[in-house]
């Protein structure tokens, strides 16, 4: 018992300082159309609820070992920012649960979250390393893959790097509203160092047609669900972080865009098939009637049901190692489920200030027995 104690102490010690940077810089926490702060509450005081069991039942088809390992393919969401969520929400619903009921905390639920986070995260990382930042890269595709991607690249002219700039951006606010202001619909890799001083970065552009999201009904004509995009860069280096995004240097990066290459994994056995250049204008106009179609809907919508939908993009970063391991369908991912009522109604009155609050202590707070941390 004081052995899981204490390796669940480690690992709350270790995610804390992270989080708490990381969160730091987020740029912005709410919107004026979305109330993104109401609904990551939500999502974070049910996964304190919930993900311990749901983790017991995915363990139990697959180790999380082998989920994490399966991850290390373009197209999966098993990634870098999702490995970090599926601990973080948790830690963070405890956080929140804390100030209500501190009653309700259990040491042994840290031990199957933060258990079960550091066995997917060995397994996706192939090292002795668990995130991004312990290393600044995120390399999990192999040197086929990574051959894969370069043999579809094709160099790029000042006109088809204009194009693919447009492209990128398109894609990118597109996924940003379909995930309800949520910047997890794009992910990073890399660096992946060229022999000739070269570097590619791969970005995974994930579910962009109609998916679980019951509002993605909009998106029934975007010709693909998931994008992987190979760039290659010239003169530019950068860092991943555990959002899953590069911080470059310079930060133009794309304007150093030398060779690119576009691919989907929406085959049967999901390996990568090159997708033309010559598609790029009909993937935009369909994605940006999507956008519109969308951007009215959530108008229209209340603000409850706005929560519930972004709640359910957050709760249910789970559901792709539950799908990884063959159990997403049969596990129930509604959400609000089992918060209170009460407490649902609290938390969805919540407003952000796009501010962080200066806490004392740490970020987390480890487990105590009596009198002392384990």
């Amino acid at each position: 018992m004081a052995d899981s104690l204490a390796e669940t102490n480690r690992l709350i010690e270790y995610h804390a300082p992270i989080a708490k940077a990381l969160t730091d810089e987020r740029t912005s926490l709410e919107s004026r159309l979305i109330p993104v702060t109401a609904y990551i509450v939500v999502a974070c005081g049910e996964a304190f609820f919930r993900y311990p069991e749901l983790m017991r039942r995915i363990e139990e088809a697959m180790p999380a070992e082998e989920i994490g390992r399966r991850g290390r393919r373009p197209g999966s969401q098993v990634n870098t920012v999702f490995l970090w969520s599926i601990a973080n929400f948790w830690l963070l619903g405890r956080k929140i649960v804390a100030t209500i009921d501190p009653a309700r905390d259990d040491p042994a639920l840290g031990a199957t979250v933060l258990g079960f986070w550091d066995r997917a995260a060995a397994g996706f990382r192939g090292d002795d390393t668990r995130q991004a930042w312990d290393t600044g890269t995120a390399t999990p595709y192999d040197q086929e893959t990574v051959d894969a991607l370069l043999a579809g690249v094709e160099a790029v002219d000042d006109d088809s790097r204009a194009a693919i700039k447009r492209f990128n951006a398109t894609l990118i606010a597109y996924l940003f509203l379909m995930y309800f202001d949520t910047r997890v619909g794009s992910g990073d890799t890399g660096p992946y160092r060229l022999d000739d001083g070269r570097v590619l970065l791969v970005r995974d552009y994930y579910r962009l047609g109609e998916s679980d999201f019951w509002w993605s009904s909009v998106a029934k004509d975007v010709p693909y669900h998931n994008l992987t995009a190979a760039l290659v860069l010239d003169g530019v280096d950068f860092t991943i972080t555990d959002f899953g995004t590069a911080k470059t240097d310079p930060e133009d990066y794309l304007d150093h865009l030398v060779g690119f290459g576009l691919y989907t994994t929406d085959t049967p056995d999901r390996s990568l098939q090159p997708v033309p250049t010559s598609e790029l204008d009909g993937i935009m106009a369909a994605v940006r009637s999507a956008q519109s179609a969308h951007y009215r809907a959530i108008a229209s919508m209340d603000r409850d049901e706005k929560i519930r939908c972004g709640a359910y993009v957050y709760f249910s970063f789970l559901k792709q190692f539950a799908d990884e391991a063959g159990v997403g369908d049969e596990l129930d991912w509604s959400v609000p489920r089992d918060l209170p009522p009460e407490w649902y109604a609290f938390f969805s009155a919540m407003e952000g200030t796009n501010t962080s609050v200066e806490e004392e202590g740490p970020y987390y707070s480890p487990y105590v027995i009596g009198s002392e941390a384990v």
